[in-house]
């Protein structure tokens, strides 16, 4: 008779996780955290404030000054907001109950932190989607932008985007539910929740967003060729329009490949993991997971580097000016 083969559970996770121990099968935070682990939260603790502070600088200042109403700064200003929701909710929430408790026993508490993870993550590449449309436009129709692009068109698209972020979110979820309950009987929920979910909230947004911008690429070429070769005074002009429209397009396009970046490895881990035999380590998992939380602090930073308009309304938020008095209609430069 082969002797009977048990594992011990709580070897496995003190030795793939540095935070957490088994309590009846479910994932508790220890008792004895090791140097490791306080380090790893202090540092999520930071990233989570940085990106709360940095986001806030963004909407303060898009609200504050009026040189930046404009209708990309108002994506801007979305995009920020979805950045910031995922400081204040997804990253407590996250160091709160680890990533990897929740490969192993998903609660309601995984359910909620996922739903915000998904909705606020796919809420920021439909609007980077959206700026990539408005940057088309003012690159390859300048003349029709403004009647293309206006407040309202603006407003309609940041609620689109919120729309079906919350509806995929929710819609993810609630398939991950019926799965759990069904078994392997509800085709069409597993489909929702590892093909149709990733398919629509980050695959086809990022196709779309590159061929939009390698249409804008090849356009703004052209128009660098043609400028080039010309001389009159007119075109010095529209020379100076045109450059500051390839800067606001190279910045936003920056944005898009460090989203990509930051992203890219997850999804396409969450894709082919369910065809693997081979199971991910659970740190690696959470290292992808926390590398796209990670993406929702870098954007403040690739505004302050490339506009000095932000970076003066930034500096001018942190010295307290702004309350000093009236300077909403300063000229940022």
């Amino acid at each position: 008779m082969e002797p009977e083969v048990t594992f011990n559970w709580t070897n496995i996770v003190t030795a793939t996780h540095p935070c957490y121990e088994i309590d009846n099968f479910y994932f508790i935070l220890t008792k004895n955290p090791s140097i490791i682990c306080v380090l790893l939260y202090i540092f999520l603790t930071l990233l989570s404030v940085v990106t709360i502070c940095g986001n806030l600088l963004v909407i303060i200042s898009v609200f504050y000054f009026q040189k930046l109403h404009t209708p990309t700064n108002y994506l801007i200003l979305s995009l920020a907001v979805a950045d910031l929701l995922v400081g204040i909710i997804v990253f407590p929430l996250s160091m709160a109950f680890s990533l990897s408790s929740c490969l192993y026993h998903e609660d309601l508490f995984c359910k909620v932190r996922s739903t915000f993870d998904i909705s606020l993550s796919t809420a920021s590449i439909l609007n980077l989607c959206c700026i990539s449309i408005d940057r088309y436009y003012a690159i390859c129709q300048p003349l029709t932008y403004k009647t293309k692009i206006s407040y309202r068109v603006i407003v309609i698209m940041i609620l689109v985007s919120w729309g079906v972020s919350v509806l995929i979110g929710v819609s993810i979820i609630i398939a991950g539910l019926n799965n759990e309950t069904c078994e392997e009987s509800c085709l069409i929920d597993v489909l929702i929740e590892n093909t149709i979910g990733p398919i629509l909230s980050f695959y086809l947004p990022v196709i779309i967003m590159l061929c939009i911008y390698l249409k804008i690429f090849l356009v703004a070429q052209r128009q660098a060729r043609s400028i080039w070769n010309t001389t009159c005074q007119r075109a010095t002009g529209g020379a100076t329009v045109s450059k500051m429209e390839r800067k606001a397009t190279k910045t936003l396009a920056t944005v898009l490949g460090v989203f990509l970046l930051c992203w890219t490895p997850f999804f396409l881990c969450v894709t082919f993991l369910p065809f693997s035999n081979n199971s991910v380590p659970v740190p690696v998992i959470e290292t992808l997971n926390w590398l796209t939380l990670s993406n929702s602090m870098l954007n403040p930073f690739i505004y302050a580097f490339f506009y000095s308009w932000f970076r003066s309304a930034f500096k001018m938020i942190i010295s307290g000016k702004i309350f000093q008095g009236d300077f909403t209609d300063s000229k940022l430069s």
